[in-house]
């Protein structure tokens, strides 16, 4: 990367204290970027008109967006909140771009997701298969909301030459993820549910589905790298995916983590819980080709890290815990 380029930038992270936003900022702070703004929900409701138009007028000097906020979660929080999660995420992407293009922010980088992809796309999945087909109905509320930001650059491309580019991550895992079995993803909810079992002596845990699913996974510094690589390098029309090109079946993953863990109980599936879509695995070529991206963290060893930060950092407080 170009120390260069990032020096001279002013740059706004939503969602610089979540998940993915930390490790971006890190990133970010590594390649010497200039300056780096993450406003924070309580000082700017990127929901709402007045919040974004006001995060901009603060921040007059900004020269990109890099939009990572999204109220995001598993299949169960995406059943539970279909309404919630398709309008917030999609006025949030709607105002953060037109307001960057009123107030004249050279580029914004907009951060989809690989919910939406049709259900029954070919695998892997190519960007030019974004279109052919609906998304898997668990979470098709916020995979069609993201997707709009993608049809939303590219109008303000075609209308007012507007520099806005597209990234389709696949699914994250990593430190700092969300462990809440309400709302995390599976690789955050399985090693809870197995560090907690071992620690109890439990003699067998409860996963969701019957494991026949497959999923690609991308370690979140990777992520990070990618979207970084991107925003200095990449400026087309088209969507790209971020992802690892590594599949693996929920089943063999389950078994990886209670290795890695140490958990030598029994395995149940609760197969009245739905298994989400069937396959999902990116076809990664226009990334590495456009801006050079290959993911770099070996999975196992990202599993092994995750789950060290989750027993040093990660756990929930208990009940009646000290809040500041």
């Amino acid at each position: 990367m170009s120390a260069a380029f990032w020096q001279n930038q002013s740059v706004i992270v939503t969602g610089g204290a979540g998940f993915l936003g930390r490790h971006v900022v890190d990133r970010l702070c590594a390649e010497g970027a200039g300056r780096i703004i993450a406003p924070r929900r309580a000082k700017y409701d990127l929901r709402e008109q007045e919040g974004v138009a006001r995060l901009y007028a603060d921040h007059p000097d900004a020269t990109m967006v890099i939009h990572l906020a999204a109220n995001v979660g598993g299949i169960g929080i995406n059943r539970e909140h279909p309404g919630l999660f398709f309008y917030e995420n999609l006025m949030m992407g709607t105002l953060m771009l037109e307001y960057a293009r009123r107030a004249g922010v050279a580029k914004f980088v907009g951060i989809g997701t690989v919910c939406s992809y049709p259900k029954f796309a070919p695998v892997p999945f190519r960007e030019n298969d974004l279109w052919s087909g609906y998304p898997e109905e668990t979470n098709a509320p916020y995979g069609l909301a993201k997707k709009m930001l993608l049809v939303q650059s590219q109008a303000y491309r075609q209308e007012y030459g507007y520099n806005a580019i597209h990234l389709l991550p696949v699914n994250l895992y990593g430190p700092h993820d969300k462990f809440d079995l309400k709302s995390s993803h599976v690789i955050p909810a399985v090693i809870r549910k197995m560090v907690d079992a071992q620690e109890r002596g439990a003699s067998y845990v409860t996963l969701f589905g019957d494991g026949s699913p497959t999923r690609e996974f991308l370690f979140v510094r990777d992520a990070a790298e990618g979207i970084v690589l991107a925003a200095e390098r990449y400026d087309g029309a088209e969507p790209v995916n971020l992802g690892s090109a590594f599949e693996i079946s929920i089943r063999d993953l389950v078994a990886i983590i209670a290795d890695e863990v140490g958990f030598s109980g029994d395995l149940r599936w609760d197969t009245s819980k739905p298994n989400g879509q069937p396959r999902r695995k990116l076809d990664v070529t226009r990334a590495q080709r456009e801006f050079g991206f290959i993911s770099q963290t070996d999975f196992r060893a990202g599993l092994r890290e995750t789950i060290r930060w989750y027993r040093a950092e990660g756990r929930p407080e208990p009940p009646g815990a000290a809040q500041a």
